[in-house]
């Protein structure tokens, strides 16, 4: 009656392993069904790390039982290595001495079970269970676990297959989906045909060029392509589809009703199988007029950043004119409407100082405060607009707008440039020169930056309302003095030291302006 029972027992536990597809749910329903039967105060199931190897260790991955036992069996166990060389199970009824007291796996354990699980000669790993009675695993719980066991071992194997075949076909469709994404973003056109001519496939750029359909796959290449490509080409492709030869550099254009024409260059190469043989055909366009069109958009747009270069790089600090050749689209060349803050420094007492003084002199004055004052500017991200007689003409805001950030440079370009004047260490207006002072006139506002002149010769400048406030109120300052328009002041803030002063008729302008001094930083 008893071998009835386990009969009876093991059918139904064989039934729920046969429900399980998945490796998990197989390993659940193994060691909760053993544990279930056998009345096991503990039970384990370890999995081989490493079947294939040597050096492989065993990994707990499902327990029933709330003892701690151990997450990793080594496999230089001496319980291990019998079950690995025998394939038999090992019963201890108590805990004595023995080799294999590394069947227990937790304190109090008195009598336990480990059973090989394998599937044939493959090692997958070990049930062991424990109870805390002596003699606890008679002949009936025995063949009930060994039977079990010796079922889960063929069915967790083809679990274990499945996994992996599922994975693997994963990584296939993973695959032809980037092999697909390739050909969808190439820009030439890629067809293939088997070894009998009909085309297997053609990517995207192909079918937008040649107006072809998915119904056009399994025709032959030269019904699809005839009229299009012309009989000594069709000749060449056949040549190739039969002797597996490679040919390239075919040029042609194909014309096709319901296309654009296209100069094209063809290579031929034999389409290889996985074994080696010849398949078929790949055929690779390359659509010339296309790949001369984007030539042409690259090289105007080299010269485009050549020309900023050439532009702006003895005007503008060095960061200044990488952003804009890397931006190019900042620059409109042909004209362009910004908000900006333009400023004049001008040579107070110049005029006087220069009458019956050397040329040579003059120019070496002005040159010598010229490079000091420039490389304040450009040091402050301002624009070296022109030079006008002894007047240095600065704008910031263009190429690139930053508006109040803009008009703060302004300033503090002003103030340096009148600190550096009035400093004993200057290396400018000396000996003659040494009274010589500088006015700074400034505004802020709406003006039109672009190229001005002739094919001969052009210059990138600032032109506008904006521009000639500046130069007019260059005239109003005094020595040592910075006036700017009520705009200037809006956009600074609070960051400089300001002397209101009264409002200024000046021409162009109907009503007076409101003009401040700047004295200094706050």
């Amino acid at each position: 009656m008893e071998r009835q029972t386990v009969l009876n027992e093991l059918v139904r536990a064989s039934g729920r392993l046969s429900a399980e597809s998945d490796f998990k749910g197989l390993v659940s329903v193994l060691v909760e069904q053993s544990a279930d039967y056998s009345r096991s105060d503990l039970a384990c199931l370890y999995i081989y790390t490493n079947p294939e190897s040597s050096e492989g260790k065993l990994q707990l991955i499902y327990r029933r039982g709330i003892r701690d036992v151990p997450d990793v069996i080594p496999t230089d166990l001496e319980l291990i290595e019998f079950l690995e060389e025998c394939g038999e199970a090992v019963v201890l009824l108590s805990r004595k001495e023995s080799p294999f007291e590394g069947l227990f796996l937790s304190s109090g354990m008195k009598s336990g079970m480990a059973l090989p699980v394998k599937a044939g000669k493959r090692r997958l790993g070990v049930l062991i269970l424990n109870s805390r009675s002596e003699n606890h695993y008679g002949n009936d719980r025995f063949r009930y676990l060994d039977s079990l066991n010796r079922l889960a071992g063929g069915l967790l194997e083809n679990a274990r297959l499945m996994k992996e075949l599922k994975e693997y076909l994963k990584r296939i469709e993973a695959l032809e989906r980037y092999q697909e994404s390739i050909f969808k973003s190439m820009t030439n056109l890629l067809i293939t045909t088997d070894d009998e001519g009909c085309v297997r496939y053609f990517n995207e750029s192909a079918r937008k060029a040649f107006a072809l359909d998915d119904d056009d796959v399994g025709s032959r290449f030269s019904d699809l392509f005839g009229s299009g490509l012309g009989k000594k080409v069709l000749n060449t492709v056949d040549k190739a589809v039969n002797s597996g030869r490679e040919y390239a550099g075919i040029e042609g254009i194909f014309r096709k009703s319901g296309t654009v024409d296209m100069d094209y260059a063809l290579n031929l190469a034999p389409l290889m199988g996985t074994k080696g043989g010849k398949e078929g055909l790949t055929l690779l366009f390359t659509d010339q007029t296309r790949e001369r069109s984007l030539k042409a958009q690259a090289d105007t747009a080299v010269e485009q950043r050549r020309q900023i270069k050439d532009m702006f790089s003895r005007y503008l600090s060095k960061d200044l004119v990488k952003n804009l050749t890397e931006n190019p689209e900042m620059v409109k060349l042909g004209g362009d409407k910004k908000s900006a803050t333009v400023f004049f420094a001008d040579i107070t007492g110049y005029t006087a100082f220069s009458e019956g003084k050397d040329p040579e002199y003059i120019i070496e004055v002005l040159n010598a405060f010229f490079s000091e004052a420039v490389e304040i500017v450009i040091n402050n991200h301002g624009y070296i607009d022109k030079f006008i007689g002894d007047c240095i003409m600065a704008a910031w805001g263009v190429p690139m707008k930053s508006e109040g950030a803009d008009a703060v440079l302004a300033v503090t370009s002003a103030l340096q440039i009148h600190e550096l004047v009035r400093s004993r260490d200057r290396t400018f207006f000396r000996g003659n020169a040494s009274k010589l002072k500088i006015s700074v006139g400034m505004s802020s506002g709406p003006l039109v930056a672009g190229n001005i002149g002739s094919k001969r010769r052009m210059e990138y400048t600032v032109l506008g309302d904006t521009v000639n406030t500046a130069a007019r109120l260059e005239s109003v300052a005094s020595a040592d003095e910075i006036i700017i328009t009520r705009a200037t002041r809006d956009l600074i803030g609070d960051k400089f030291k300001l002397e209101e002063r009264k409002p200024v008729k000046v021409k162009g302008k109907e009503k007076p302006l409101e003009i401040f001094n700047v004295k200094g930083m706050n």
